[in-house]
């Protein structure tokens, strides 16, 4: 009986129904809307937690948990949901954010209930989009979830919400169209209409079709995984954004992006995939640079850690792009440990806030005293971000270097650029991060801008200054992290060092399908390279030569 439940619908409809009923709970203050909307959130994570144990299997690489309904027949419309090692672990990672996120949001006092109501559809929706094997289904969830995002940022922003939320609006909006149109073009290609993933995958598309396909849906995708120079919407959504909304910004949507390029443009457009391969990998590389550049040149903390994940992206397109089981390896996990790790960024930048009331780097500093649990919480996290060993970061970058580097498709000459170059990102993160860091906690360039009472003068060294307020240590107002906020910052950075530590917890739930992807892209690879005279820029030395991986590397993350 119970295999025969719709399980995946469940999760989907069950907090979009709760969202329902907030309107008509009792509440005046806004306690009991946010303990119900907290359990519906926990609730639905608890069972898709339970769902995925007890059904599913992370050996077979087909999808599991299908659910199929007819929906418009005579268009080819169905319900159709399913998973598989894609699409599961990020249904998790949505489920986990979106929780914590709504406890975050423990404070929020103006307009509570449209504020609780707008987070639990984004839930549905973010699960949705995951889950959705219909490719139509896909594009009203992905749709559906711009909706709330665009009203929570608008609404509970910044000074400047109303632009950052009408740019993210615009963008996200716009490339959607790109998919609207190519689920168009793939459904009606052939004798067969039909939206299903799965049928979509059997048609045979001839390449030019392909490649058109290919670049509409990199362009929709692109904008989401915020792929120079598709990402100016990015840092003025998340610097206008309050910190819950920006934990599911980093956290989840960004991954729609690059869920979407492993399902469709890998998965189904694998031809089209080898000829637009090196451009990947070369705004991969871009993203890496550019964006570590500009994180660093950014005095607000949010916009920082904003450019701080436009860098981190980098590394997925270059991963997806690989030709390797490592490497799309790596883009998956890099995916999964950036969700957790921005996450919990944007959340401590948030508990920071709340103490400080600036994002401005220059006004902050010397609150490593009066704070020292967020100080420690907070350098974990960016200790995270910068990839050391030990942390998933590590494990996710390493793979994606290794993974690229061993690439027998691209040229030797080809290979060591990309890495050289993506070095120097790596070089670039903890030069902003650690200096960050020092900005907020330390101050050590900070001058005091006030004077001390006479009173005060033998305890100057204890002083803490924001701006022209100073404050002692003991009567300081910037209290320490609340057990609440431990709670939530812990519940990131645990699996973040478990995953480091052991990346096989993560690798073993997709590692069939990844392997299978990669398997059908290089058989893709293989005909295209045996009908070419002479090289062209996708191909390397050796079109036929077999893949061969680095097994010690290969064992050590796995």
């Amino acid at each position: 009986m119970l295999t025969s439940i719709p399980w995946l619908s469940s999760l989907i409809f069950f907090p979009l129904i709760a969202a329902l009923a907030i309107p008509f709970i009792p509440d005046k203050d806004g306690k009991q809307v946010r303990w119900y909307a907290l359990g519906v959130a926990l609730a639905d994570f608890l069972l898709m937690g339970y769902v995925f144990w007890k059904n599913y299997d992370p050996q077979n690489s087909a999808f599991q948990l299908t659910e199929q309904y007819d929906w418009i027949p005579q268009f080819g419309l169905s319900w159709s949901v399913s998973v598989d090692g894609v699409s599961m672990p990020l249904v998790l990672l949505a489920g986990l954010v979106t929780t914590l996120s709504i406890f975050a949001a423990w404070q929020v006092n103006h307009k509570p209930r449209l504020f609780y109501f707008l987070m639990l559809v984004l839930y549905a929706a973010q699960i949705g989009v995951f889950v959705a094997q219909d490719m139509m289904l896909l594009f009203i969830m992905w749709e559906l979830e711009l909706v709330p995002v665009y009203l929570l940022v608008s609404i509970w922003g910044g000074q400047r919400r109303q632009y950052a939320a009408m740019k993210f609006l615009l963008y996200t909006a716009a490339a959607s169209i790109f998919i609207l149109v190519a689920a168009l073009g793939m459904a009606f290609y052939g004798d067969q209409i039909t939206f299903d993933i799965a049928q979509l995958g059997l048609k045979d598309f001839p390449l030019g079709l392909e490649l058109f396909l290919y670049g509409g849906l990199l362009l929709a995708f692109g904008v989401k995984l915020a792929v120079f120079p598709l990402h100016t919407w990015l840092p003025d959504a998340h610097g206008e954004a309050s910190a819950p909304v920006s934990m599911i910004l980093a956290g989840v949507l960004l991954k729609m992006g690059g869920y979407g390029l492993i399902r469709f443009n890998l998965g189904l457009l694998e031809d089209a995939h080898v000829y637009f391969a090196p451009i990947l990998v070369i705004l991969g590389v871009v993203n890496i640079v550019y964006g570590g550049f500009t994180s660093f040149a950014q005095t607000n903390m949010k916009r920082r850690l904003a450019y701080s994940s436009v860098s981190h992206m980098g590394f997925v397109l270059i991963g997806v792009a690989s030709f390797t089981d490592l490497g799309i390896s790596g883009a998956m996990l890099q995916m999964l440990s950036h969700g957790l790790i921005a996450a919990a960024l944007f959340f401590l930048a948030g508990v920071t806030y709340d103490r400080t009331h600036t994002l401005n780097l220059a006004e902050m500093g010397n609150i490593g005293k009066v704070m020292p649990t967020v100080f420690a919480l907070f350098t974990m996290a960016a200790m995270a971000s910068l990839a050391l060993p030990g942390m998933s970061g590590f494990a996710s970058e390493l793979a994606v270097f290794v993974g690229v580097s061993v690439s027998d498709i691209y040229s030797s000459a080809f290979r060591t650029v990309t890495v050289f170059l993506s070095a120097v990102g790596l070089v670039l993160t903890p030069i902003y991060l650690l200096s960050m860091l020092r900005q907020l906690f330390y101050g050590a360039d900070t001058l005091l801008s006030c004077e001390l009472t006479s009173d005060t003068q033998g305890e100057a060294q204890e002083a803490v200054c924001f701006g022209t307020s100073c404050v002692l240590p003991s009567q300081a107002r910037y209290t320490d992290a609340r057990p609440r906020e431990v709670f939530i910052a812990a519940c990131f950075l645990l699996p973040v060092i478990a995953v480091g530590l052991y990346p096989k917890l993560a690798t073993q739930t997709y590692d069939a399908t990844t392997v299978a992807l990669n398997s059908h892209l290089r058989d893709s690879y293989a005909e295209i390279a045996s009908t070419k005279t002479s090289s062209i820029y996708a191909f390397g030395q050796s079109p036929t030569a077999p893949l061969i991986l680095p097994q010690a590397e290969l064992a050590t993350l796995r």
